[in-house]
């Protein structure tokens, strides 16, 4: 009894201690990409263009290792359907939001992505170095947020939203705040919704990193088809057009994560 015990609980223990690993790593690269390596990165030749365009791609490389290193050590599971179709100029991805790891994830898929991130993060010590030197929109709910990622995406850059924005509370529907669609109408040339889930569910708003499931967790990330979102701007004033589109997609959300269910 007590050596089936102990056979169960090894590779759960050990998962447990690859977790604690992982984001031990995590918080020390983001130290590491602050002090270190983004102050060299600085004193290469270039524009702020070149320079926020370099600093994304370390950022994605960084966040593509972490996923790797945690798909390796035995943590999780993962596939990305439809990544190929990210990073296109003016796109907007929108999507749910499950699990902490949601944003690292998406960054890590696509090289050159602006995205809006928590305000709380700008002051993190481990995330604000990448944040600042990425140039990502800080989530401050103001006026001056929807307009800089309006404009983000006018100007031909990727914008990553999470219209929930923060992780979904376990065993609700996501809720969506309508600022997503308001920044898609203004500015997006297309909207591309990703569907993530979580199974089992881990790493959600209301558990802390080492309450881990009692085996690995699987991620999986859909790429969904393309919305143009000026066939709404068309159904009257943008109050109206926001709330229409926002409607549309989070009845897309709860359908779509149905199938997962």
């Amino acid at each position: 009894m007590q050596q089936g015990l102990s056979r169960r609980s090894a590779p759960w223990a050990w998962r447990l201690l690859a977790t604690a690993l992982s984001f031990s790593l995590f918080g020390l690269g983001g130290l590491l990409l602050r002090l270190l390596v983004f102050p060299l990165l600085a004193l290469l030749p270039g524009d702020n263009l070149v320079r926020r365009t370099r600093a994304r791609a370390v950022v994605s490389r960084t966040f593509r290792g972490f996923v790797e290193f945690m798909f390796r050590s035995g943590v999780l599971t993962y596939t990305v359907q439809g990544v190929e179709r990210l990073g296109r100029p003016g796109q907007m991805v929108l999507a749910n939001h499950p699990s902490l790891i949601d944003v690292v994830v998406l960054i890590a898929f696509i090289r050159d992505a602006n995205c809006v991130v928590k305000q709380s993060l700008w002051d993190n010590p481990a995330m604000r170095g990448p944040i600042r030197a990425a140039q990502y929109i800080s989530n401050s709910g103001s006026a001056d947020m929807l307009d800089e990622a309006a404009a983000a995406l006018q100007i031909g850059q990727t914008l990553i939203v999470f219209p929930e924005g923060t992780r979904t509370t376990p065993g609700q529907a996501p809720q969506f705040h309508r600022g997503a669609a308001a920044i898609a109408l203004r500015g997006a040339r297309i909207v591309t919704p990703v569907v993530i889930s979580v199974t089992p569910s881990t790493l959600t708003k209301a558990e802390s990193w080492y309450r881990i499931p009692s085996r690995r967790f699987h991620f999986h990330l859909r790429v969904g088809e393309d919305i143009d979102p000026q066939q709404f701007s068309a159904l009257g004033r943008p109050p109206l057009a926001s709330r229409k589109l926002n409607e549309y997609l989070h009845q897309h959300f709860i359908q779509e994560l149905g199938k997962d269910e």
